[in-house]
C-alpha cells in the first residue's frame, strides 16, 4: 500500500524521483509490472524495469498513479461495462485514453510527459500522496490548496466520514 506524503524536485525535463517507500511497495507488492504481469524474480530488477501508469485525474488538479498490474485490474473492469453507455465512453476519453506508461530510470526517477504535467501545474516541487493501491501526483502549492477548509467543509467533511464509516 502506498502510504504517506513526500515531497520532491521535478526538473525541467519533467523528471520526479518515485518515493523510496512507494519503490519499496512496488518491489514487494507487483513485481516489475512486466507486460505478462509476472512478478519479478528476486533479486529485484533494476528500477528501469518497473512500470507506472500516470493519468490525469477527472475532478482534481493532479495525476493518478498505478503500479502497472493495478491499471491492467482497472482496465478489465472497465472493459467489462457497457460499451456504448455515454458515461462510460466519456470516462474512456477522459481516464483511459490520456494514460502513459512510465518507466523508473536508473535512479529510480520517471518522466512526466508535458500534457500531463501541465494538468497538475507541476513545476519545481511536487508532492507524492499516497492513497492505499495507487498513488497521486500534485504541485506542492495545489496540494495545500486542497488540503485547506473552511469550518463549515470541514463540519459537513467530519459529518460525512463518521457516517460513511460509521463512527
Amino acid at each position: 500500500m502506498f502510504r504517506g506524503h513526500f515531497e520532491h524536485a521535478i526538473d525541467a525535463k519533467g523528471r520526479t524521483s518515485l518515493p523510496a517507500r512507494f519503490r519499496d511497495v512496488l518491489d514487494a507488492a507487483w513485481g516489475s509490472g512486466s507486460p505478462d504481469g509476472a512478478l519479478r524474480p528476486k533479486p529485484p530488477a533494476p528500477a528501469s524495469e518497473v512500470c507506472l501508469i500516470l493519468t490525469p485525474a477527472l475532478f482534481d488538479p493532479c495525476l493518478h498513479c498505478y503500479p502497472l498490474r493495478a491499471w491492467e485490474e482497472l482496465e478489465a473492469k472497465i472493459a467489462a461495462l457497457p460499451q456504448f453507455e455515454p458515461n462510460v465512453v466519456a470516462f474512456r476519453r477522459k481516464y483511459l485514453s490520456a494514460a502513459v506508461e512510465c518507466e523508473l530510470d536508473k535512479q529510480g526517477r520517471i518522466l512526466v510527459p508535458p500534457s500531463l504535467r501541465e494538468h497538475a501545474d507541476l513545476h519545481k516541487e511536487v508532492l507524492w500522496a499516497g492513497m492505499g493501491a495507487t498513488a497521486e501526483l500534485w504541485s506542492k502549492e495545489r496540494w495545500k490548496a486542497a488540503q485547506t477548509m473552511s469550518e463549515a467543509e470541514l463540519a459537513s467533511f467530519k459529518a460525512a466520514i463518521a457516517e460513511q464509516f460509521r463512527l
